[in-house]
């Protein structure tokens, strides 16, 4: 490993613990309840902040640490995974393709947006048919039982997306605001 890249790898690391820091420090006061799950946009703005700056891999390790930290602390559930992993993977994926291929010139402002892809289409369905089975929560299971699983996934996902559209906007309007001044991934870690 050279030393430039330990290096990086170093900020990356600093960053997501400053981000992670945050979500923590803001989970009691940016969350609300809905259908047995607390609904937490300062998750889907750290996810939408960080899958641009420093990639999939470690907006992943920043959801695991926020979700980890919220369900020790009493401030979070076991929902807050597939709630914020995919977002991360998703904002840093499509960044990723986006820089690639030199698609869009505001690709870090579209790769924030698209949040609510992962959160939505990929962890509502996750936490519902799968984690709510298994956790046995009784509110999302009567929700199944008595819409039947697509209205079920309708009402339950409108929830998750009151909650990650708000806070991929908000992380949209962060990354807005370093790239007017001149703070982005290549000049945090020389990356182009």
């Amino acid at each position: 490993m050279t030393v430039k890249t330990s290096t990086t790898h170093v900020k990356k690391l600093a960053l997501v613990i400053v981000f992670s820091s945050l979500g923590v420090a803001m989970s009691p006061f940016a969350w609300f309840q809905f259908l047995g799950t607390k609904a937490y946009p300062t998750q889907h703005m750290v996810n939408a902040v960080l899958g641009v700056l420093v990639g999939p891999y470690w907006a992943v390790i920043a959801a695991v640490l926020t979700g980890t930290v919220r369900n020790v602390l009493g401030t979070g559930t076991l929902f807050a995974f597939p709630g914020g992993i995919p977002g991360g993977i998703v904002v840093g994926g499509i960044y990723w393709i986006l820089k690639r291929f030199n698609i869009i010139e505001r690709k870090r402002l579209v790769a924030a947006l698209s949040e609510p892809i992962g959160t939505v289409l990929i962890g509502a369905p996750i936490a519902l048919f799968l984690l709510a089975p298994w956790l046995g929560s009784q509110t999302l299971l009567d929700l199944t039982a008595k819409q039947g699983f697509l209205p079920a996934f309708l009402i339950f996902g409108s929830g998750w997306a009151l909650s990650c559209v708000s806070g991929s906007i908000v992380g949209f309007l962060i990354l807005l605001a370093l790239s007017t001044v001149r703070i982005d991934r290549e000049t945090l870690f020389g990356e182009k």
